[in-house]
């Protein structure tokens, strides 16, 4: 054998011998994705505080969260592309970085556009971390353990926007909104330090050339949609509107005949052929639109319908959230265990069944009955949102699941914040002069509510057809 090929094949055994000690790298990603969650989710409790201390509107102090969210959303588009252009380290070690630096300029920020800025470059660790935890799960586990390392590296981090209203709201009444970022800092800078001495390569790397143009119109497509369903919330802006979906639709055109044409390619989109990724990825979606959109709903309905507590309102959704954390490792194990037909279609009919539960009940709902209902809802949601994601990967080939990652993690983003937006729009949507505000609120959400039942409906006919696919691959 000449030099050339004795260095690959050494390479090729280091690679498969490092996967074997792959549970370090793969908690310390998801620990960094954590923090980045925590502290995304621990700012919207401080809206009020930044409004008065900033002297800025609600509709401003919003893009925090929203800026963050399309950041977040912008970057898990290009995972494709890092993952075979960059080494595992070098992504880790960035996303810590950008933790760090954003840390840093919000806990000093003397003003708003400061603290934006701070944010914006902080999402970028989420954008990397989540990602890259996924991609270094599916390099080095086995197929029939998929779902529960899956399970439990979602634990970590969706044990995050539980934990996030809690621990922001406590940081304000100890200190103020800096001290989320002050406390966060120790921690990120020891998870960057003991991390990247554990993260290793799996897979080669390559020279390979950043598709720009694609990406360009890809994100204006993007930031056009969801700029133009926030506009929705406005009857006068109707033309803004149509102006806003036109350059979306014009944007994705021009990137689908790009990226068909081109050599250089952002992601894959021979991926979409695939049934089983196409069956998958609309119900993982539906489900994120569906949760986001309960998520923002519930506290708002409470307190405007039930003229409950802002404290009330956040701590209906405490015990559903801890459910949907700590309940992941088992819907995992379910997965690998009795294969897609059990997880998936329980988890979507709890779904169902509280969708039209919380429909049906409409201004009768007590806050005991949103909390029960909620914590049902969460726990059939999360069975059957992640494992969505995992029996796809499941299903495709190696070569595919890079791209397939990018696209899951990119549409959970985006949805995520339609399903804020489309869901603000629902409940405000009733405004019949013979009703009391509260009366057309509680019909708006009805209506709302009604939508998250329909969703759940259309899932079952996709994960028919899923399973379908299952059944051939077994045979």
């Amino acid at each position: 054998m000449n030099k050339k090929t004795v260095k690959i094949r050494m390479t090729q055994i280091l690679m498969n011998k490092s996967k074997t000690h792959a549970i370090g790298p793969i908690i310390s990603v998801a620990l960094l994705s954590f923090m980045g969650v925590l502290t995304e989710t621990s700012m919207n409790v401080t809206f009020p505080a930044l409004m008065k201390q900033f002297g800025v509107s609600l509709t401003t102090v919003q893009w925090v969260t929203t800026g963050y969210l399309l950041t977040v959303a912008l970057l898990m588009i290009t995972s494709a592309y890092l993952k075979r252009r960059f080494t595992n380290r070098l992504l880790f070690v960035t996303a810590a970085l950008l933790f760090i630096i954003g840390d840093l300029l919000c806990a000093l920020a003397p003003t708003f556009w400061l603290l934006l800025l701070g944010r914006l470059i902080q999402a970028g660790c989420v954008g990397l971390a989540a990602p890259l935890m996924v991609n270094i799960i599916l390099d080095t586990v086995p197929r029939n353990k998929l779902g529960t390392y899956m399970g439990l590296a979602n634990l970590i981090i969706l044990i995050a926007p539980a934990l996030g209203p809690t621990f922001g709201g406590t940081m304000v009444y100890l200190s103020d909104w800096r001290m989320i970022f002050w406390s966060t800092l120790p921690l990120a800078i020891i998870l960057l330090l003991v991390g990247q001495g554990l993260i290793k390569q799996y897979t080669p790397t390559k020279r390979i050339s950043f598709a720009w143009g694609q990406f360009v119109f890809l994100s204006i497509g993007l930031v056009s949609l969801i700029i133009g369903l926030n506009e929705l919330s406005s009857p006068s802006h109707y033309i803004r509107v149509l102006l806003y979906f036109s350059v979306t639709l014009i944007a994705f055109v021009i990137f689908g005949y790009w990226a068909k044409h081109s050599e250089k390619i952002l992601f894959k989109l021979t991926v979409f052929k695939r049934s089983s990724f196409i069956y998958s990825f609309l119900p993982y979606v539906f489900l994120q639109f569906s949760n986001v959109g309960i998520n923002f709903m519930l506290p708002n309905y409470v307190q405007m319908v039930n003229h409950a507590s802002a404290f009330i309102g956040g701590l209906i959704l405490f015990p559903g959230s801890l459910l949907n954390g700590f309940g992941q490792p088992v819907y995992g194990w379910l997965l690998d265990k009795y294969g897609g037909r059990l997880p998936l279609y329980l988890g979507n009919s709890l779904v169902l069944i509280t969708a039209v539960l919380f429909m049906l009940m409409g201004q009768q709902l007590t806050i005991i009955a949103v909390v029960v209902l909620y914590a049902i809802f969460s726990t059939g949601r999360s069975m059957a949102f992640s494992n969505s994601m995992t029996f796809g990967l499941k299903q495709l080939q190696k070569d595919e699941r890079n791209d397939a990652n990018a696209l899951y993690n990119t549409g959970q983003q985006v949805f995520g914040s339609i399903g804020t937006t489309l869901m603000a729009v629902l409940m405000m949507s009733v405004r019949w002069p013979q009703h009391t505000h509260v009366q057309n609120v509680a019909l708006g959400s009805q209506i709302a509510f009604g939508l998250v039942g329909l969703l759940a409906l259309l899932n079952v006919w996709f994960y028919r057809r899923l399973l379908k696919h299952e059944l051939k691959i077994v045979a």
